[in-house]
Formats: structure tokens, C-alpha cells, sequence
């Protein structure tokens, strides 16, 4: 999801003619039983993951066979992503009454309460047990799996990564909750085993990427940059390890370290 356009290179003062690679980014309406509900601005690919992955993250659906019917339709300026849901994830919709009018992977717009902003994440369990080197491999497996940031150097990627299989899915968005939205649905449409894996992102670890990791039953979170102080807060409420910095040879660990072993002999719990 590029396009390719013209433009003046300069480098160490000399200019020269040059095609570059720019990433899409549309506005993307997502209605539910043909109600709207909110615009994000997105990448406009894996539209029905990241469908099934924001109704799910959201708590608008408790179960993927809530979400009966998507459709993609295009519009005058953009997209819009149509959701048909059961009618229990309707009266879930009538109880949030949010009309959201989005930026780029905005987390809290059009919270109506800092209650409903500052939703405790979901509990995960302490089943999984892995090396450190896991962590480095799906650092390095998250780049091979990000094809439209290494051409646009504009969007971010959301990975799976199984400790029997390595980096199994990836997403890329130029929001990064899109992104990970887009993996979650992925991951509820393939089914997984929460405790023989992690999700790993390419950006920051914000409290939305610890709430939204809970929500699919991750037990860690691996970001290759910094996380914010109530993502260390958030990720403690959960039960879940929160690793930031996640460079070639470091990362840090932020909770529960014990997740992860000194030795690489034993990497999960059955």
C-alpha cells in the first residue's frame, strides 16, 4: 500500500531526481449496523483483521462470532470498513455512546470520561516462560516481516512471534494501534496459543499497546522503543512483562522479569 512519486534529492549538497516510495494513508470509517462509530486514519490493507481486531480490542465484541458480516466499501474520500454485529455487541454500542472522530492511531479520542479513557486492562495468565535470545530473535524477525517501512520508512509493524515457529504473523499500519489492532484480528480469525508466544512492535509501548496486547491474552509485550510510565502501570495491573529498548544485544524489562530465563533450556510451560 505505496505509491511511488518524484522528488528533489539533496545529498551533501548536490540534488538529483529521484523516485520515492510513500506509504497510503486514507481516512477509514468503521460502522457498526450502519451506524457510525469512528474514522481512523489508516493504511488501507487488512482492513477486515483490523475490523475484527479494533471490535475486539474495544470490547465491542466478546467473541469473533459477534462480528456476523464486514464489507469494505469505498467513498468519496476514504474507506469505510461496514460492520454487521450481534445484537448483544449492539447494546455494548449503545452503552459506550461514542462517536469518535480520529487522528492517526488516536487512543483516546472522543472519550467521553477520563473513567472510560483509563479502562483497566485485562488480567493475562503466567504460563509463558522463555530465553532471552527469543527476545533478540523477534526483534530481528520483526524487520524481515515489515516490507512497507523498509520501502516508505513510514509505518509501523505489529508481529506474532512463536517460540517453536518464529515470527508467524505481522501487520503494518501507519498508526501503531492500527497495527496492532490488525494483528489481534488476524490472530482471533487463525487461532493461536496465547502461552508459546508475544506480540513485538516496531514503536513505543503507550498504555493503548499494553491494554490492547491484554486484550488478546499476551503475557508480554516487546517494543523496540521506550514505554511510557502508566504502560509500566498498566502492564503491572495485567500481570504482563513489558519489555522496551528491544535493540540488537539489549532490551530492558520493565515487569515482571521472571517471564524471562537466564537459560535457554526450557521456553515455555505446558
Amino acid at each position: 500500500m505505496h505509491r511511488k512519486v518524484s522528488v528533489d534529492r539533496w545529498h551533501a549538497g548536490a540534488r538529483d531526481d529521484r523516485v520515492d516510495f510513500v506509504a497510503e494513508e486514507v481516512p477509514v470509517a468503521l460502522t457498526y449496523n450502519r451506524h457510525a462509530h469512528v474514522v481512523m486514519m489508516a493504511t488501507p490493507s487488512d482492513l477486515e483483521d483490523f475490523a475484527l481486531g479494533f471490535s475486539l480490542s474495544e470490547g465491542i465484541v466478546r467473541d469473533p462470532s459477534e462480528l456476523l458480516a464486514v464489507r469494505v466499501l469505498e467513498r468519496d474520500q476514504g474507506l469505510e470498513v461496514a460492520m454487521t454485529v450481534s445484537s448483544q455487541a449492539q447494546e455494548t454500542l449503545s452503552r459506550q455512546r461514542r462517536n469518535l472522530a480520529g487522528r492517526t492511531g488516536c487512543g483516546l479520542c472522543g472519550a467521553e470520561s477520563i473513567e472510560q479513557a483509563m479502562r483497566r486492562p485485562e488480567p493475562v495468565s503466567n504460563a509463558l516462560r522463555l530465553p532471552p535470545s527469543a527476545i533478540q530473535q523477534a526483534v530481528e524477525a520483526l524487520d524481515a516481516g515489515h516490507p512497507l517501512q523498509s520501502r516508505t520508512g513510514a509505518v509501523h509493524c505489529a508481529g506474532w512471534f512463536d517460540l517453536r515457529r518464529g515470527l508467524v504473523h505481522a501487520r503494518e499500519d501507519v498508526g501503531r494501534h492500527n497495527a496492532l489492532d490488525k494483528l489481534i484480528g488476524c490472530l482471533a480469525r487463525a487461532g493461536f496459543e496465547k502461552t508459546t508466544g508475544f506480540v513485538v512492535v516496531s514503536s513505543r509501548a503507550s498504555y493503548e499497546m499494553v491494554y490492547k496486547a491484554s486484550a488478546v491474552g499476551s503475557e508480554l509485550l516487546v517494543a523496540v522503543s521506550a514505554p511510557t510510565a502508566l504502560a509500566i502501570t498498566f502492564a503491572g495491573q495485567a500481570g504482563m512483562t513489558l519489555v522496551g529498548f528491544a535493540r540488537p544485544g539489549r532490551h530492558n524489562v520493565y515487569t515482571f522479569p521472571e517471564r524471562i530465563m537466564d537459560s535457554g533450556e526450557t521456553t515455555h510451560d505446558v
